[in-house]
């Protein structure tokens, strides 16, 4: 197993080399120049050359991605044009609010998901099957604006029952730890700051969670369908067990494994941030952090960003990898 994972791990690193390129290169196909977006459009052509030299944006390219490609080893992301905060900085103190959200809708996804999905499959053309597969259908096919702002709109405005924004309710006070609001509230013992932090995560969770839901419960169906018309299934219900221990303790161990997959998919693009929903809620996350800086041109901060959500996507991947080969012995490295 830990030499599955050692090879698996060595595997990403030239797919990390190539991300790196990729965003090195794209960046420069963005129309503006960075010096011009720092100093203004009014600042002298003798300001604008010396501030591209100390950017380094004189020197070829090669010789840009080396100098580029060393900060990035040395932990140095570079530095917001437009306020000066080094990117890294911004990353810890942003990344915190994007899990919270990721693990708040992808939690929805699986507790609604899965059970949706095996119902679904276990009375499979029956009633529920269909209404099971049409909301499956509407969430995959629904925008997310749209569903944000109706939630805003409904739940927020017209019936009052939640907030609409933000992480923290500027009545309540939180003393930052960790900088994720609720495990800050159980280690300070702020009730009242756990109860904001779970209401104002509420509504994002709910609208950023009806993709990953749709997608667990349509791949939980058809894989469980997959696996109930095996012949160890007919062999263990000719044996005369219950239906129910058949479906969870022998069907739905193989029929997780497809589930597993795609579900750290959607963890991985959820932790990548997500844009519209972040700024539909004004969550103060890596999406809407992103959002503004392709709004400000602001190089550093979209290359950053880039480098590191692609950076988490391929290990939350090598993870679900690795937890795959745990779950099936079978799988093996060639």
């Amino acid at each position: 197993m830990g030499r599955y994972a050692i090879k698996r791990f060595l595997t990403i690193i030239p797919v990390l080399v190539g991300i790196s390129i990729i965003v090195f290169g794209f960046i420069h196909l963005i129309p503006g120049d960075p010096a011009v977006t720092m100093l203004g459009e009014r600042a002298t052509p003798e300001r604008v050359k010396e501030v591209r030299a100390q950017l380094g944006l004189d020197q070829p390219l090669y010789a840009q991605y080396l100098i580029y490609a060393g900060k990035i080893l040395r932990g140095d992301l570079g530095s917001s044009i437009l306020r000066g905060d080094p990117v890294l900085t911004d990353l810890v103190r942003r990344f915190p609010a994007t899990v919270e959200l990721a693990f708040g809708a992808i939690s929805v996804a699986i507790l609604l998901g899965i059970p949706a999905g095996i119902v679904s499959a276990v009375w499979r053309n029956s009633f529920f099957d269909g209404c099971s597969r049409i909301l499956a259908l509407t969430g995959v096919s629904m925008p997310i604006f749209w569903l944000g702002l109706m939630l805003a709109w409904v739940f927020g405005v017209m019936l009052g029952w939640l907030p609409t924004g933000f992480r923290l309710g500027t009545d309540v006070t939180l003393r930052s730890v960790t900088n994720f609001n609720i495990l800050d509230s159980l280690i300070t013992g702020n009730g009242e700051a756990l109860v904001a932090s779970l209401r104002h995560l509420v509504l994002p969770a709910v609208a950023l969670s009806t993709i990953p839901m749709a997608v667990i419960t349509r791949m939980t169906r058809a894989s469980l369908l997959e696996v109930l018309s095996q012949d160890y299934i007919r062999t263990a219900e000719a044996k005369g067990l219950p239906r129910r221990a058949v479906i969870l303790r022998h069907a739905m161990r193989n029929a997780l494994l497809p589930v597993m997959t795609v579900t750290g998919l959607q963890v991985g693009r959820l932790l990548a941030g997500a844009i519209l929903t972040e700024t539909i809620f004004s969550w103060p996350g890596i999406g809407l952090w992103i959002y503004e800086a392709i709004q400000a041109r602001d190089y550093p901060i979209v290359q950053g960003a880039t480098l590191f959500i692609a950076t988490i996507f391929v290990m939350v991947n090598l993870l679900t990898d690795v937890l795959y080969a745990t779950v099936d012995p079978r799988i093996k490295y060639d």
